[in-house]
């Protein structure tokens, strides 16, 4: 769980609220990703098959501002990965580089596979969207655009979504986009002054998280539902999953926009719980203390009693 703090983001009671904080000076956005990673698998298998679900754009858009300033971004942080000159991006370890124009450039021979798996990803791609397509599969993180003028989401290149579905999200203002989410009144009544918030000058992040039957990172909610049954109903919950994801602001105050990054990670509940005695009753109470729309929206409803059983025997264990 790179970069997820898990002291600070499971708390009890739980609420549904922006708990945004500021990123000390240094503290990285960004994640570069290993060639043939977990991620990285994940994300080409999703574009290569399900581009038009990933990378969305509301009519009359352009991005172009904001994919200057992430790819920016990611050329000072990351140079040995990333770099970014005269319209061209070059995806230093995985050896390809993409140009304004949409040409594709093998730089050198892949590590894994046949040595041109993110080349031929690409290249299914339109040409419009291959240098973010190359931004995606280089880093961990997924990219939004936040435009504080309107409060809406216009652009997404997002292949491992949390349970929503990315084109259902683009255009729309940031009230609306969290209209679906249980005891949402904190996320929607502070919909504006956030807005006005991650798009002026500081770096922002915020963490959230849940307990899931679901193994895979991408969970598109057409194809993340398992075919054989309703949720939990393959597995059990000393099987379950731990779902954290670190979201943070590149702001654009120029621009009154901003890039959003979401790091998602998908780990063994068990393996989160090893070696941290406290982390079992932390999850415990939080869990016991959700309302049931909340547990019903995060898709825990049905194994709330057996959770709580479980998390609560692991918490002895731990202390005894």
């Amino acid at each position: 769980m790179f970069a997820f703090d898990f002291d600070a983001a499971v708390q009890a009671p739980f609420r549904m609220q922006p708990g945004l904080r500021r990123i000390a000076p240094g503290v990285p956005q960004l994640t570069p990703l290993a060639p043939g990673s977990r991620h990285q698998r994940e994300k080409l298998a999703v574009l290569s098959a399900y581009g038009p679900d990933a990378l969305v754009v509301r009519d009359g858009f352009d991005p172009s501002a904001a994919l200057d300033a992430v790819c920016t971004h990611a050329a000072v942080e990351h140079p040995a990965a990333w770099q970014w000159a005269d319209g061209r991006t070059h995806a230093r370890t995985l050896g390809t580089a993409v140009h304004a124009d949409g040409r594709i450039e093998q730089t050198a021979g892949g590590s894994f596979g046949l040595g041109d798996e993110i080349a031929r990803c690409l290249d299914v791609l339109p040409a419009s969207w291959r240098q973010a397509g190359l931004l995606s599969l280089a880093f961990a993180e997924d990219f939004a655009v936040i435009d504080g003028n309107d409060s809406t989401i216009p652009w997404l290149a997002v292949a491992l979504p949390s349970h929503w579905a990315p084109r259902d999200k683009v255009g729309r203002p940031f009230a609306e986009v969290h209209a679906p989410v249980a005891d949402n009144g904190l996320l929607v009544r502070a919909a504006a002054s956030l807005s006005k918030l991650v798009t002026g000058d500081e770096r922002w992040e915020r963490f959230v998280w849940n307990i899931t039957d679901q193994p895979h990172l991408h969970a598109h909610p057409s194809r993340s539902d398992p075919r054989d049954g309703p949720r939990w109903s393959t597995t059990a919950v000393d099987r379950a999953y731990f779902r954290s994801e670190r979201q943070t602001f590149i702001p654009l105050p120029a621009l009154r926009q901003a890039v959003f990054t979401i790091h998602v990670d998908v780990e063994p509940l068990r393996h989160v719980l090893a070696g941290q005695p406290g982390r079992a009753r932390a999850l415990h109470d939080a869990v016991e203390s959700m309302s049931e729309p909340v547990l019903a929206y995060r898709g825990l409803g049905p194994v709330r009693e057996a959770l709580l059983r479980w998390l609560q025997k692991q918490a002895a264990e731990r202390t005894a």
